[in-house]
């Protein structure tokens, strides 16, 4: 297990009746991520034993490592409702007036980096050693397709 690695972090801050929505769209954003590298993945909803403090709902996204014959936790993002605002007294006043509310904060990991270049290079890997790069990577790579077995790039 790495203690430290590299990630993008999402972060939001929605009105509560939006909150269902956004951590749906904060899943969609990482969920196109691999869809656009081409990496096989599932969708988890945590039991709450498996989430963290404070958190309502929890999912993982895990990506599909051909080399452990396994998912592995790539991303997560949870709803922490009201949990986090609370603690910060972060409020918003309704439309109309009324009592201030508190938001609700949403959090998540874009995509574990590391995680996600293991999955693109084992998903890629030919019976040759060779590694088919996904078409989102191409124009990033001087139009590059392949990474040969010898580390050469066609």
């Amino acid at each position: 297990r790495q203690h430290q690695f590299e990630k993008v972090e999402m972060v939001s801050v929605t009105h509560p009746n939006q909150s269902d929505a956004e951590q749906k769209r904060m899943l969609r954003c990482a969920e196109d991520l691999l869809e656009r590298l081409e990496i096989p993945y599932r969708t988890v909803l945590l039991c709450t034993g498996d989430m963290g403090f404070g958190a309502r709902r929890t999912f993982d996204i895990e990506a599909w490592l051909p080399g452990q014959n396994a998912y592995r936790e790539i991303s997560s993002v949870s709803t922490t409702g009201d949990f986090q605002a609370r603690r910060m007294n972060a409020r918003f006043k309704p439309e109309g007036g009324g009592k201030p509310q508190f938001v609700h904060t949403l959090n998540g990991s874009g995509l574990a980096v590391g995680r996600c270049l293991i999955a693109v290079l084992e998903n890629g890997q030919q019976a040759d050693g060779s590694v088919t790069l996904p078409k989102a990577l191409h124009g990033y790579m001087g139009g590059k397709t392949t990474i040969n077995a010898d580390g050469s790039l066609n």
